[in-house]
């Protein structure tokens, strides 16, 4: 079933579940399982934003205990038909299996599951709150770049947490680990992810009434968040994008650290950790080197070729950390490249020659 299920919800994240350790599949499939079904839920648009954040706060108290079970039966048939994608009703058709799966676990791993995706759920709900529905016309920005650190948080750097725990009850070989060390990688590692995505997908969010980048990023460009819905703007707005870009590299640092901290004989965990560094930079590198990163009908992605081809050479080089590190290190070089060449060809004649 969590197969099937994973399957269905998510491309990239399923080929992280087939080649984690068996002993974790379960406790991260399940959270991750829960977390999107509440995240679908969050983004079922044809309802009103405060019934979605209602549903949402049903869903916590189920997780918490506070409901009965039959609860999940009547989340599940109130909100499956209204999905659109069979995946995502399939998945909120299953709830009362999750449920059942999260109960049965151990305890630690349950606790460790309600935990983190009790915190994915307020980052939802902070969604909710922060933003206009998607439908109003209205577009909201963030205001700070510590406001989007502690969204980032939320939605993604908490998973960092989670897994760290879960790969070090599950793996003997962890056992020097300083949790408290990897926990902190952990975020920054989930945080790098979450600035790439939000990065990639501006476009599409901006038309959903939401803008991400800080507003006060904007304003040293002198922009708005509404002039980011106008392609003619992708130039002025550059250096929002290389903003984004630096921070994430940043935070990719960490989780560089974080993947040769995991043994080179536990492949499997590293390659979990692996690819979607791997992934992510590779995302990066297209931004930094597109004129078309506002444009809607551009999504900027890396092709499914591209994706099994660094699974493959993975193979051959995940037990190396010098490889590993090579590996990281040339598409960081060729992000920073792309930067720069991109600064130097937007700087006027004049002011080059001063």
């Amino acid at each position: 079933m969590l197969t099937e299920l994973l399957k269905s919800v998510s491309r990239a994240f399923y080929l992280s579940m087939r080649v984690l350790p068996s002993a974790m599949r379960e406790p991260v499939s399940i959270a991750y399982l829960l977390a999107r079904a509440a995240d679908t839920i969050a983004d079922t648009d044809s309802l009103p934003t405060e019934h979605r954040a209602s549903q949402l706060r049903k869903f916590r108290n189920i997780l918490e205990g506070k409901l009965a079970a039959e609860t999940v039966t009547e989340l599940s048939k109130s909100l499956g038909d209204l999905q659109s994608i069979d995946g995502e009703r399939e998945l909120l058709g299953s709830l009362h299996e999750l449920f059942v799966l999260l109960n049965g676990m151990d305890a630690d791993d349950a606790e460790q599951t309600r935990a983190v995706v009790l915190t994915l759920t307020r980052g939802m709900l902070l969604d909710l709150s922060t933003f206009q529905a998607e439908n109003s016309g209205r577009l909201t920005a963030l205001k700070t770049p510590e406001q989007l650190d502690v969204y980032c948080y939320l939605v993604a750097g908490c998973v960092g947490e989670f897994w760290t725990a879960i790969s070090i009850a599950h793996t003997h070989s962890l056992v020097r680990w300083d949790e408290l060390e990897m926990q902190a990688l952990g975020v920054r590692f989930g945080k790098a992810l979450q600035m790439t995505n939000i990065l990639r997908d501006v476009p599409k969010d901006l038309r959903i009434g939401r803008c991400y980048l800080p507003q006060n990023e904007l304003d040293r460009v002198g922009l708005r968040a509404e002039d980011l819905l106008n392609t003619v703007n992708t130039d002025r707005a550059r250096p929002i994008l290389e903003w984004g870009i630096r921070r994430a590299l940043d935070h990719f640092s960490a989780a560089e650290r974080y993947i040769l901290a995991i043994p080179r004989r536990n492949l499997r965990l590293r390659l979990a950790a692996l690819w979607p560094v791997l992934i992510g930079l590779e995302t990066l590198a297209k931004l930094g080197g597109s004129d078309e990163w506002l444009d809607p009908e551009k999504r900027i992605k890396i092709s499914r070729p591209a994706v099994y081809g660094i699974i493959s050479l993975s193979l051959l080089c995940g037990r190396s950390d010098t490889l590993t590190r090579l590996w990281i290190r040339r598409i960081r070089r060729r992000i920073e490249r792309t930067l720069q060449y991109r600064v130097a060809v937007s700087t006027p004649t004049v002011d080059r020659m001063n």
